[in-house]
Order: structure tokens, then sequence, then C-alpha cells
């Protein structure tokens, strides 16, 4: 079954955009004309493939086209960009302006510390769209086709993805130190991590959980959590004394070194193993930036185990 790649791209556009409005803006062609698309795309495999929400979501076989669409894209533009120029210059003129965009999901941590170096001297015809989501998420933005490829917790690759390891991002349970002192006098106990402010990245971050959990071998209720979603303020506010949480080694290393910081627990640490999941499609653009992510992580990140959970050390 061939599919014509004007239907797959206004699928992508509405599930990109969210409205079918926005995808005719972004397509520079009436929501009419996208509407007909995407109707007979769907006639054309016998299956509703978008959910005319708000915004609007892919069907479970919507996202396979989606995905499918991103690919088409991609190679066309490799393709574009790998073409001999003609004589005269005609050639040059037509790819000149083939630029190939990159959506990547990555989570804040990484974004702040290691995966800017895998990233820093990219051709200049590749276009990054970052999107910042956390590890144990980004695996959903694969799977419905938002991204090509992202730093992920999830060792299981999703459909018609490849997955890489990249090693494990170690993390320390750091406070101001009048705070630790005034929190955790009296030792490590579930008492005063139930009654010790911590900050946690957003609502889905559960490494300070899992820490609490590997010091007094059960979770433990904490009545206040300051959401707190930015690495750098992150650090900041610890360091205020604001309440204590779980920092990135690298992130943390200044604040201990100027005395700033204190571990919870000195030695008692959290490694959070990270993959790189990507389309099982072969590009030259998609490979060259598996390439540099894996140098970067391997220069930056601790050995990971094969899978398992985030291993308190």
């Amino acid at each position: 079954m061939a599919f014509d790649p004007d239907q797959l791209g206004a699928l992508a556009a509405v599930v990109h955009e969210g409205t079918f409005d926005a995808a005719a803006q972004r397509l520079h062609i009436t929501p009419s004309a996208v509407s007909q698309r995407v109707k007979a795309l769907e006639l054309q495999v016998g299956r509703v493939l978008v959910l005319r929400t708000r915004p609007c979501k892919p069907t479970e076989d919507g996202e396979i086209l989606v995905r499918l669409a991103g690919q088409v894209d991609l190679l066309g533009r490799d393709a574009l960009g790998q073409l001999v120029p003609a004589p005269g210059g005609a050639g040059a003129a037509r790819t000149g302006g083939a630029s190939r965009r990159l959506p990547v999901a990555v989570n804040d941590d990484s974004m702040s510390t290691w995966f800017p170096a895998a990233v820093a001297d990219l051709p200049p015809d590749v276009l990054l769209d970052l999107r910042r989501e956390d590890q144990d998420l980004s695996a959903g933005l694969l799977r419905d086709g938002t991204v090509m490829a992202a730093v992920t917790a999830d060792p299981r690759a999703v459909q018609g993805c490849r997955v890489r390891r990249l090693g494990a991002m170690r993390y320390l349970a750091v406070a101001a130190p009048h705070r630790k002192d005034r929190w955790f006098g009296d030792g490590l106990t579930a008492e005063a991590f139930a009654t010790a402010p911590l900050l946690a990245f957003n609502r889905e971050d559960g490494l300070q959980e899992r820490f609490v959990a590997a010091v007094v071998g059960r979770r433990t209720v904490t009545p206040m959590v300051h959401y707190v979603p930015s690495q750098s303020a992150f650090v900041g506010l610890i360091e205020a004394g604001l309440g204590w949480g779980m920092v990135p080694e690298v992130a943390a290393r200044d604040g201990l070194e100027r005395g700033a910081l204190v571990e919870v627990r000195a030695g008692r640490t959290l490694d959070v193993p990270l993959y790189w999941q990507h389309w099982a499609l072969r590009t030259p653009t998609l490979d060259d930036l598996t390439d540099r992510v894996v140098r970067a992580a391997s220069a930056a990140l601790r050995p990971v185990r094969r899978h398992g959970p985030p291993a308190a050390v």
C-alpha cells in the first residue's frame, strides 16, 4: 500500500499542532484541505487515525502513520542534502535551503549537563527541536511520533525504535548545611524525612522518594513538597534552605566545594540509567546524531547496569 506524502504530512501537522486550523497555517493550505487529506488517508486504511478533540490526539494506528510521516520527511531531506550539485550551480541552488529538523526529547538534568556537548557543533543545515520531558515519560513522545529520538529511562524499545545504553546519571541528596543540622540532627529517620520539606522537579519526579526508601527501608509521606521545574533554580533554592533534594552529581559539585551544600548522607547516591531511543530508520542525519549523543554520554555518565530500576549505592 502506497501512502500519499501530502496526506501523511497533513495528519502529522494536525497531531503536532493540535488543531486542523493550526495545521492549515503550518502547511499554508485551508483547514478544509487538511480535513480532506486526513479523511482520504483514513478511508485508505479503513480506520480512524486522529481523535477530533482539543487538542487533537492520534489513535494507536494514527501514531504509526505520524511516525511514518516524520521518517518520510527525514529521508527526503537527507536525500536532498546529499544530491551532487549540477553543473552551473543549479543543484546547489536547489539543495542549499534544505534544512533537516530533528525533534528530540531530553530530560532537564541531561539538557543542563552533558547533552549540549553532543550537539554543540551540528552541521549548519541541521536544526534541533528540543522537547523537555522527564526521562520516565519521554518514550510516550516517541510512541506518538512527536519526536524521532529521546533520552529515556526506559530500556524497553518503543515499537519501531532502537535502544542504546548511555550510562547512569548519579544523583546526590543535598541540603544547605544549617538546614541539614536542623532537619536531620537526630539522624536520617523516617520521622525526620516525613517532616523535612523537599524539592521535586515536578509531580512525576520520584527520585526523592526512592532515596528515602533506600535509606530507611520504606517510603514515607512528606507533608511539604516544593515543585521547581528548573535545574538551576532547583540547586539555588536548596542552597537557600528551602528544602532538600536530589541533584545530579555534576550540578552539585560547585555547591559542595563552596560549602553551600552538604550531602544528606555522605556516600549514599542514586544512579538513574539513561537510554537513547530513536527511530529504527537509518539515515545519515539520525546516525550522526546518535553517534554524537553516545560519545557525549560515555564521557559524562557512569557505567549502567543492563536492566533494572535506579540503583542506590
